[in-house]
């Protein structure tokens, strides 16, 4: 059993007190992270059980991360001291990870045993700037998987060509049924690599400059192009999920995965897997992504030279030997070590992973590989929706990127602004002490100390969780961030961003577009919620209404499931071929619609999302507030003549005011800052148009270049508005209560 850090010091506490009769629980000597699911997971865990078999001296702590989260948490995580001794990732962040000194290098010679039983090709992927940063573990590139017993009812074999491909995908197909002869994520860059290598692409010129819109990369753009367009052999809004989905209950012919798919499909799934076919165009292998899953070891084991030994040691033993052959029988890995990998359970498979990666493309692990993602799937998701020819999408794709790697503002002296942040304080003090003369506040705090003890804990806590990480944000959109660095740039952040200096003021990206998506989003759905809410009460408050307690409780459904399930639920949802919305619209005879390929519908979609989880809570603010309308006023209403809009109008509204004034406030805030809704339905697509700040903002430290502080002159400028915002608001409710 394992026991997370402070439940371990806890434990450990009693043990030493004679409270318990447990023996003695030990702090864990090294933590491991890792992102791996199903029975990759189960064999890490086998692994470091025999390790603390043969190390009982170290107590290893096995902590799963997400995987959409893992870089980022390693990123910001290792530094402040709260990542991982240990972790397992991909070569590619290996340079910007050096770099930005979150890794420890390795000593060679502490590790010859390992490394001898390693091909040289893997080994030198954990190169970098003449150091050695990992041992590898495995080997991941994408295979085309096949379903053994759909291509024997069309007596066919393994295609070797996409010519064979494409002509068996088409005789499988048939998407009334539901049938697609080719699936995968097929809007994702890294799982379209085989084909764009294959076609002759590249990501850089020949002196290894950064470089999307080569002549030759349009080419596997085109092709996929056509299979989803034309021969409409591969479904619509294709990710993950569906593809996985589809293969599992053979509705699917071919699916083009890696080796984690292996542990996810079950023991009644008949199907076999071959290398990607050659390119019929170019007569070369389909050439997909080789990342080298290694073993890393992070700066923060390096705190002690006893954690540095422990982390080391246990390095060596997940990519040594014992540790492949488990991880190849239990887990189905491919492992790097070639000797274990005949022990693979799917020994066939591994074969042809084997094979795959041998005519693959090793992914660089230079630092500029991290911003290339978003760009060319934006070129990728451009092509397939037809907005854009696949030359003109690698154009702006390289412009994106350019933007992405382009170099800090240069660093300025912080101490004018120092002397007026001193400045700012002393003026402000001696206001402060002004006014409490003024109105003898000293003297009031002495007559209500009880008071203020009692609000003390809220306001330590309020200061520690809300108030200091705000002044570090802040402060942090003073600096920009480079390679691990930070240099103090005072306001040039806020300038590129106001004055619009890396994009115009209508492309997606800008701050004022963005700013104007955020504001429709919000007055949309704050207008919808409202509406909604209040319909809904008026509805639900008379006592004549049966089963109306039922009723509530329903309503109050969207509210309470977490928005981030809610958002997932919606995305299926709205899926082009396999979403309900879509199948209603063609059960009712109509045309589906291809939700997120438009602005207008990608927006509506995610509206129609967010109003269906923020409808209840303005339908609870405002049954509450029903309650306390005295019926005598409307009853009086009614007997002079008001119709029921003019008792609503000129009654109820005005009595519901001060309950719904906040609560809009409150809504809006909660809206402007909806990140999960926009990222997790539209995705901020198509082309970034529906992205919110806060989305940007997320973007621009995560996924273009770690420009952190970039990203903190959004968060600030976000406040800003909010509390102009709230500022107004609050000014005309103070109005409206003296008026009245």
């Amino acid at each position: 059993m394992r026991f997370g850090r402070p439940a371990a010091a806890l434990l450990a506490l009693f043990a030493l007190a004679g409270t318990t009769g447990c023996g003695r629980v030990a702090e864990p000597d090294v933590v491991l992270w890792h992102a791996y699911r199903g029975a990759e997971a189960e064999a890490l865990v086998e692994v470091v059980h025999a390790f603390e078999e043969r190390h009982p001296e170290v107590v290893v702590e096995v902590v799963p991360v997400p995987y959409q989260a893992y870089a980022n948490k390693l990123t910001s995580g290792v530094p402040r001291g709260n990542g991982p001794d240990v972790f397992l990732f991909a070569q590619e962040r290996i340079g910007a990870w050096a770099d930005a000194g979150i890794l420890h290098a390795l000593e060679p010679t502490q590790h010859r045993a390992v490394l001898e039983a390693l091909p040289g090709g893997v080994v030198d992927a954990c190169r970098y700037d003449g150091e050695l940063w990992g041992l590898p573990v495995a080997t991941k590139t994408t295979a085309l998987f096949y379903r053994s017993d759909r291509l024997d009812e069309l007596g066919a074999e393994p295609p070797e060509t996409t010519d064979d491909l494409v002509a068996l995908a088409a005789r499988f197909t048939d998407a009334s049924a539901g049938r697609f002869g080719l699936v995968y994520p097929v809007g994702d860059f890294y799982f379209h690599s085989g084909w764009f290598f294959g076609f002759g692409g590249t990501l850089s010129d020949a002196d290894g400059t950064p470089r999307l819109d080569a002549p030759s990369n349009a080419n596997s753009f085109a092709f996929v192009a056509d299979l989803l367009n034309e021969r409409r052999v591969v479904p619509r809004d294709c990710d993950y999920g569906v593809a996985k989905d589809l293969f599992a209950r053979g509705d699917a012919l071919f699916a083009v995965n890696g080796p984690w798919f292996l542990g996810e499909l079950g023991d009644d799934v008949p199907f076999g897997v071959v290398p990607l076919p050659r390119i019929s165009a170019t007569n070369t292998p389909a050439s997909p992504f080789v990342t080298v899953e290694s073993v890393l070891v992070s700066s923060q084991a390096a705190r002690s030279p006893e954690a540095l030994a422990a982390a080391t040691l246990l390095a060596d033993f997940i990519a040594g030997p014992e540790s492949s052959v488990i991880r190849a029988e239990r887990g189905g890995q491919v492992v790097a070590d070639r000797t274990a990998a005949l022990s693979a359970r799917e020994p066939a498979a591994s074969a042809a992973f084997g094979a795959a990666a041998a005519a693959g493309t090793p992914m660089p692990n230079a630092p500029e590989m991290t911003a290339i993602w978003e760009p060319l799937n934006r070129a990728l998701d451009q092509t397939l929706r037809g907005s854009r020819t696949a030359e003109a999408a690698l154009v702006d794709a390289d412009a994106d990127l350019r933007r992405a790697l382009a170099p800090p503002p240069p660093p300025t002296s912080p101490l004018p602004y120092e002397v007026a942040f001193g400045l700012v304080l002393v003026a402000a003090a001696g206001l402060a002490v002004r006014r409490s003369r003024r109105t003898a506040l000293l003297a009031r705090m002495r007559t209500s100390r009880l008071a203020y003890l009692y609000v003390a804990p809220a306001a330590i806590a309020s200061g520690l969780l809300i108030f200091l990480p705000f002044i570090v944000g802040a402060s942090l959109s003073l600096y920009a961030h480079e390679q691990g660095e930070f240099s103090f740039v005072g306001f040039a952040n806020f300038l590129n961003i106001l004055l619009a200096r890396d994009f115009g003021l209508t492309h997606p990206q800008s701050f004022y577009f963005t700013l104007v998506v955020t504001v429709a989003w919000t007055a949309a759905n704050v207008v919808l919620h409202v509406s909604i809410g209040l319909a809904l009460a008026l509805a639900l408050r008379d006592s004549w209404v049966r089963l109306r307690g039922v009723y509530r409780v329903l309503l109050i459904v969207p509210w309470a499931v977490p928005n981030y399930i809610t958002a997932l639920i919606w995305k299926s949802m709205f899926n082009f071929s396999f979403g309900s919305i879509n199948g209603v619209l063609r059960w009712l005879g109509a045309t589906p619609v291809d939700w997120f390929s438009k602005w207008s519908t990608a927006f509506a979609a995610n509206v129609a999302t967010n109003t269906w989880l923020g409808f209840p809570f303005m339908m609870v603010v405002s049954l509450g507030a029903l309650q306390s309308i005295p019926r005598d006023l409307e009853d009086a209403a009614e007997v002079d003549g008001a119709s029921r809009w003019q008792r609503f109008r000129h009654i109820t509204l005005p009595l519901l005011r001060p309950a719904l004034v906040p609560a809009v406030v409150l809504g809006t805030v909660w809206t402007f800052n909806m990140f999960n809704i926009i990222y997790l339905v539209s995705g901020g697509g198509p082309d970034a148009s529906t992205d919110i700040l806060i989305t940007e903002a997320y973007r621009w430290a995560f996924e273009r270049g770690e420009r952190y502080g970039y990203a903190a002159a959004y968060g600030v400028l976000i406040f800003g508005v909010l509390l102009i915002y709230t500022w107004a608001t609050s000014g005309r409710r103070a109005t409206e209560l003296t008026d009245g």
